[in-house]
């Protein structure tokens, strides 16, 4: 689990480092092909390719879709060489290191880029968090870690991007057919959201992997948790920043986000007691129990000890320093859905209370100078 986790923070980490379906479509609120105009250098179309050919038929027939729709969408997709080399893993792990990690999202620019969204909605932010329960510094830290509040949104036709991963997915990954049986299911139901509303797949841009708008949902995950939050009967993920803010919400609510639970508590250690091999064996599953947390060592204090549920000891490496480590709650957990890492997770958390943070001061500042005169 832990070479996994290491595996998805590099990939996030290079990614934030890099920085709806007919033929004549309606006019919608997207503007995901605005957004970025440059595109990586394309290779060979799909167009005349057996094998494309016989999965769009049988995608066709499982989806309910015309199959000359289907085959007139992936005829425009084109392979991207670099797609494949992209979702390789790392050949040389470097050593994680939360600080840097750290510096790169809690950043001044970004903290002022999510007060300037939350102000800009809050009361949909307000909103998501009555119908939800989740918290505002919540959705407003994962849409800053993800996208820097539609800043990078992704670059790749997704038509383009899903169809490299579908059909010349690299052998040499470790989990090859795994992954490659995972990214035909993205391109299957990302066609079949075109579809739905009315889009042109050719027009959509996004990840190389196929994340999706200011969330990076993947096609699946719009499926499943994008709502339309303001009730006009599309969801757009791209621009309408209540259906993106409703969406984030969603997510977490069908992931048991718990309103009112920290997401960590400080820990310390015991070294007498200390085992640390036991407290580390769950990975960030929380699994102890106040009392088992204790008595293998782990030292809380204040609330942390009237906590209700089970705890997780996280560890975030520094380099050659010594690690950080923090007693993760089942919401800590929570948000490793959105990503499997524990260094994603702290982002986003440290970021959604940095906005927090210095929008309060802001509103504090405002109220001290009292009325104009």
């Amino acid at each position: 689990m832990r070479i996994l986790s290491t595996l998805l923070s590099l990939l996030l980490l290079t990614c934030a480092l890099a920085v709806h379906a007919t033929d004549t479509p309606k006019k919608t609120k997207s503007k995901s092909s605005k957004a970025n105009v440059a595109g990586p250098v394309a290779g060979p179309a799909y167009a005349k390719r057996h094998d494309v050919n016989e999965w769009a038929e049988q995608m066709a027939k499982s989806s309910q879709l015309d199959v000359k729709w289907v085959k007139a969408q992936l005829a425009q997709a084109r392979f991207i060489p670099s797609v494949p080399k992209l979702i390789l893993p790392p050949t040389q792990i470097s050593k994680k290191n939360w600080n840097a990690y750290q510096a790169r999202f809690i950043e001044p620019k970004r903290i002022q880029a999510g007060v300037q969204f939350w102000k800009d909605n809050q009361s949909t932010l307000e909103r998501a968090e009555q119908t939800y329960g989740v918290p505002p510094w919540l959705v407003v830290g994962i849409i800053g870690v993800e996208t820097f509040y539609g800043q990078h949104t992704g670059n790749f036709r997704t038509l383009d991007a899903l169809s490299t991963l579908t059909f010349d997915f690299p052998k040499e990954h470790p989990r090859a057919a795994e992954r490659q049986a995972f990214f035909s299911k993205e391109l299957a139901q990302f066609l079949r959201l075109a579809y739905k509303e009315k889009i042109k797949p050719i027009s959509i841009k996004g990840s190389y992997a196929g994340a999706l708008g200011l969330p990076q949902f993947m096609p699946s995950s719009w499926a499943q948790f994008a709502v339309d939050f303001d009730g006009d009967q599309h969801i757009d993920l791209f621009a309408n920043k209540a259906d993106v803010i409703g969406s984030v919400a969603h997510y977490f609510k069908a992931f048991q986000w718990q309103t009112g639970m920290p997401t960590h508590y400080p820990v310390t250690f015991n070294r007498e007691l200390l085992d640390m091999d036991a407290l580390m064996a769950p990975d960030i599953l929380p699994t102890f129990s106040i009392g088992n947390f204790l008595a293998k060592g782990a030292v809380l204090e204040g609330d942390a000890l009237n906590h209700k549920g089970p705890l997780a000891l996280i560890e975030l490496l520094n380099g050659d320093d010594l690690p950080s480590y923090v007693a993760g709650t089942e919401n800590f957990y929570a948000i490793t859905r959105y990503n499997w890492s524990s260094y994603y997770a702290m982002a986003v958390i440290e970021l959604g209370q940095a906005v927090a943070a210095r929008l309060n001061n802001a509103n504090a500042g405002e109220m001290t100078k009292g009325p104009a005169r």
